[in-house]
């Protein structure tokens, strides 16, 4: 990592306050070139707080495009932050509307050219896009990061059809914890307890939104871009990682929109921006790549960004199964089209007899974190155990072959009941017998025939189903083998169904799996500089002044246990996200938080699977004597009619509970 110390420009920053029509005013940081020119703005905007939680990461990026010219925009959603209003749901249409005002703003400072560029990883790239979709005049580009164009199907929150036990409720749990964090009175003043109490007021656990939604409806349908890509004018360049959720929407980007304004680029990433050095690599000179992007849209300068192929993807090395790389074997490839002239698909048909799947209720715990960020457990580890608990169908690699794209299923299932789930898995299988996870993608059964409608299994029928797997770049040696693996259940990833314990048989007659094969190429023009960034911010971690600490953090504990009761057939799944733990900010301070989510199930039942999410965060100035917690506890469960949510969130201003609620709802399985 090369890290900047002098630009083309000198820059200088400052704290805003950007009013909205209503009156209410959101925080904003400007770093800015020093010049008299008016220059274009770069706006990134989202609810994680610019003065704290997102500062190290700003800090990487917006004073490097100051110093190449562009006036860079870091923005907290209203209610959120130190910016006024109480919060909403994720991406609502308030939002989007403000995101909106905020981009006009800024194009008609005196300091902007008024052209405006949008850019975000995760949620900033999720309301890039949809802002995009919106259209403001002044918005002529947009970077989206490790985003999505679909939000029910691609997203936290569904997989084909089946809830994300996953993330719909560790996220959920989050956002609530997020969501009951003060303002900091460093900034605000003493307002910032009014303004706090009123955001507690209006504070509801999105896990109640969610599940409300188990179809593919029109809340879903809400900032789903896919809905009507020809309602994006902005150029876009739309980036992925293949270990992160969110890859496919790449794919879908520079498949429907005009090839005259869009790229794509994915590399080996998690979810994170590709500059930043976290496993797996390599991480590549992205805000150079970026700033090509910029010139070339906001600045009219011939920097090459389009003459780049419409999509650049890595193409992996076969690895041995691991829970973390440093860096990935493999290379770089490039595509003038998508669906590619170098892609074909060769398919494998499935042999042998009808074969009974009932897979445990516990298949799934070696699945690997659903939102990889870098740490030491997020991976899947050696799947040979998964394998096990699924039915397996391998076939030998004759000959080097590259995979590029989405795999496809067609499984000719029978089932005696009127609910469950099929998960596909393609995996290397190495000589030795180990076992990589390549990808995987699910099926809710009851979604066979659309996302946006629940129609149950008929007893004893026999019906073909197809579903595509999460896209992949993957080179298969010679000598090893493609498996791929069906189960019937996948937790904690799929809450399991009523009575999916019964399975389902596949009939290998008329089944296959599909590969989208890539023609080998021994070398590419695809190239990048190498990792760039502007001074970091100056955090350091450790313990707090005080030596506070979470009570729930008493000594340290793995990011990943399984544990299983053997009498008692239960699985156990201790997940630490590893959020932060006590950071000291240069303004002095002091920002602790800690958070262990657990999955639970009995290998037999599927109404045994609980969740749990337990926060605690602490803000602490002690030069001012303030400090504030939130904790919050987040549980679901379930019974053959309803998921049953519990949630509480307690806060407290110098040690006085200034804030107490707790939620209990019976949510109706309509579809999950």
């Amino acid at each position: 990592m090369h890290i900047r110390t002098s630009f083309p420009y000198e820059t200088t920053h400052e704290d805003i306050r950007i009013p909205l029509p209503d009156g209410t005013l959101l925080y904003a940081r400007v770093w800015r070139p020093v010049t008299n020119e008016p220059v274009p703005a770069l706006l990134e905007y989202l609810p994680y707080r610019l003065t704290d939680w997102t500062a190290p990461r700003d800090w990487q990026r917006h004073p490097w495009y100051a110093g190449h010219g562009y006036a860079s925009v870091r923005v907290d959603v209203r209610g959120h932050g130190n910016s006024e209003g109480v919060p909403t749901d994720e991406y609502s249409a308030t939002e989007l509307a403000d995101g909106v005002e905020v981009v006009n703003w800024l194009a008609a400072q005196p300091w902007c050219d008024g052209k405006v560029g949008m850019f975000g990883i995760s949620w900033g790239g999720f309301n890039s896009l949809q802002i995009a979709a919106l259209a403001p005049e002044p918005l002529k580009a947009i970077v989206t990061v490790c985003s999505t164009d679909d939000r029910y199907d691609n997203d936290v929150h569904y997989m084909g059809g089946s809830v994300l036990a996953v993330d719909m409720h560790a996220w959920a749990a989050t956002m609530l914890a997020f969501a009951s964090r003060p303002p900091d009175p460093h900034y605000v003043g003493e307002a910032w307890r009014e303004m706090w109490l009123e955001r507690l007021e209006e504070v509801d656990p999105f896990v109640h939104t969610w599940l409300d939604h188990q179809t593919r409806d029109a809340y879903w349908r809400h900032g789903s871009v896919c809905e009507d890509y020809g309602a994006i004018d902005a150029a876009v360049l739309a980036v992925g990682g293949w270990h992160d959720p969110y890859r496919d929407t790449v794919l879908r980007l520079v498949e429907h929109l005009p090839a005259d304004r869009v790229r794509g680029l994915i590399g080996p990433w998690s979810h994170q921006y590709p500059d930043r050095g976290l496993p797996p690599g390599p991480a590549i000179g992205f805000l150079q790549e970026t700033l090509r992007w910029w010139d070339h849209w906001l600045k009219g300068v011939d920097s090459g960004a389009m003459r780049e192929p419409l999509l650049r993807s890595y193409v992996s090395d076969s690895h041995p199964p691991a829970t973390v790389y440093a860096t990935l074997p493999g290379r770089w490839v490039g595509e003038p089209a998508w669906p590619s002239p170098n892609v074909s698909t060769v398919s494998y048909d499935l042999q042998g007899a009808p074969r009974p799947v009932r897979s445990p209720q516990h298949t799934g715990v070696d699945a690997g974190r659903f939102f990889p960020f870098g740490n030491d457990a997020d991976l899947p580890p050696d799947q040979r155990e998964e394998d096990a608990r699924s039915v397996c169908f391998d076939f030998e690699v004759g000959q080097e072959m590259w995979v590029l794209g989405r795999p496809r299923v067609r499984l000719r299932l029978t089932s005696e009941v009127p609910r469950g789930q099929v998960i596909a898995r393609v995996c290397d299988v190495a000589p030795d017998g180990s076992s990589t996870l390549v990808t995987r993608g699910v099926l809710n059964l009851s979604a066979r025939q659309g996302r946006d409608r629940a129609v149950p299994w008929t007893p004893g029928a026999t019906q073909d189903v197809t579903f595509e797997l999460n896209g992949i770049a993957y080179a298969f040696p010679a000598g090893h083998r493609v498996r791929l693996t069906v189960s019937s259940a996948y937790w904690p990833w799929i809450w399991p169904q009523h009575g999916s314990a019964a399975g389902f048989t596949l009939d290998p007659a008329g089944s296959a799996l599909e590969l989208p094969v890539r023609t080998k190429e021994l070398s590419s023009d695809v190239a990048f500089e190498e990792p760039e960034q502007s001074e970091p911010l100056g955090v350091t971690r450790g313990a707090a002044a005080d030596g506070w600490s979470p009570a729930t953090l008493d000594e340290p504990r793995p990011e990943r246990l399984v544990v299983r009761d053997v009498a008692k057939g239960e699985w156990r799944l201790e997940v630490d996200p590893r959020y932060g733990g006590t950071r000291v900010y240069p303004d002095g301070l002091e920002f602790t938080e800690d958070a262990l989510e657990t999955y639970t199930i009995n290998e037999t039942d599927p109404l045994s699977a609980r969740t749990r999410s337990d926060w605690s965060i602490r803000l602490h100035r002690p030069e001012l004597g303030w400090e504030a917690t939130v904790r919050t506890r987040s549980e679901v469960s379930c019974d053959k009619t309803d998921f049953l949510t519990s949630n509480e969130v307690i806060c407290t201003d110098g040690g006085e509970v200034v804030f107490h609620r707790a939620w209990e709802k019976r949510i109706p399985r309509t579809a999950g």
